[in-house]
């Protein structure tokens, strides 16, 4: 279990009213986790743009943050995918936009398509800030998957880095598993003693998972453990957005097929409508 998941993170930059929040959250993250950063341009570098990113990044180089910043003209997705392989980069921060008829936030074109074939860690942010605002509570999924193990642990280093004092961990149950129809009382009360049974056998497995994380990481945060039935993706993110999380970490899909694109997978769900930035662990 990886107890320094990231080591370099990276951020596509665009001089949008968002460059100079977006470059902050970067650089104070980097600060935190202890990174180096990498800015990615997608154009042709020049004098003009080289001087306002310093002016930008002036507080924390005067912090020793340890930076480079990249030009490289060509495709966005192109361009930020393989600057990503180029520079080891291991998590990658793209900002999301906003669905302003709506009041709600999606996943833009080219953050999508990012999403979906890069090979490091994503960060999404909906709501980048100059200003710190802290993070202090994490909802990471907890579903039975090989790749939930690291998920959690990156999220409980992560929340060790951030000072953040509360982790939700969310077990995703498909109502499948119950395999109980309801018809009348006694089949209810059936339904019921299951759900009990699930939620016990995912308690104890969560459990187990978080024995093996380093108690200095687990020792200062309230850590609860939440079973709930539903559809995956769906009900994560909508518990998310109820308990007023500040970042839901969630594992990476898993290689598409062919009949996931027919039916969506449930990372989908998530881009579709962020509930508050999310996290994809690699």
């Amino acid at each position: 279990m990886s107890l320094k998941p990231f080591k370099t993170i990276g951020i596509g930059v665009t001089f949008s009213p968002n460059l100079k929040a977006n470059i902050y959250e970067a650089a104070r993250l980097s600060q935190m986790l202890k990174t180096r950063l990498v800015l990615i341009h997608v154009g042709d570098k020049s004098s003009e743009k080289q001087a306002k990113f310093n002016a930008i990044l002036e507080p924390f180089l005067n912090d020793n943050l340890d930076v480079e910043i990249v030009f490289k003209p060509g495709d966005p997705v192109d361009v930020i995918l393989s600057t990503s392989e180029e520079k080891h980069i291991d998590l990658l921060i793209l900002g999301a936009l906003q669905r302003e008829n709506f009041l709600k936030y999606y996943v833009g074109s080219i953050a999508r398509k990012i999403t979906r074939q890069a090979k490091c860690s994503i960060l999404l942010l909906i709501k980048p800030s100059v200003e710190r605002i802290p993070c202090e509570h994490i909802v990471v999924n907890g579903l039975k998957d090989p790749k939930t193990k690291e998920t959690i642990a990156s999220a409980f280093y992560v929340a060790n880095a951030l000072s953040v004092n509360k982790v939700t961990i969310v077990e995703e149950i498909t109502q499948d598993e119950l395999a109980v129809k309801v018809e009348d009382d006694k089949s209810l009360r059936m339904a019921n003693i299951v759900k009990e049974r699930i939620k016990l056998r995912e308690n104890a497995r969560v459990k187990a998972i978080i024995a093996d994380i380093p108690e200095n990481h687990t020792k200062d945060v309230i850590i609860k453990s939440q079973p709930i039935f539903g559809k995956k993706g769906y009900s994560i993110g909508h518990y998310a957005q109820i308990a007023r999380a500040d970042l839901l970490i969630m594992n990476s899909p898993s290689k598409m097929t062919f009949w996931d694109r027919l039916f969506p997978h449930d990372i989908e769900h998530i881009l579709t409508e962020l509930p508050t930035d999310v996290l994809i662990i690699q």
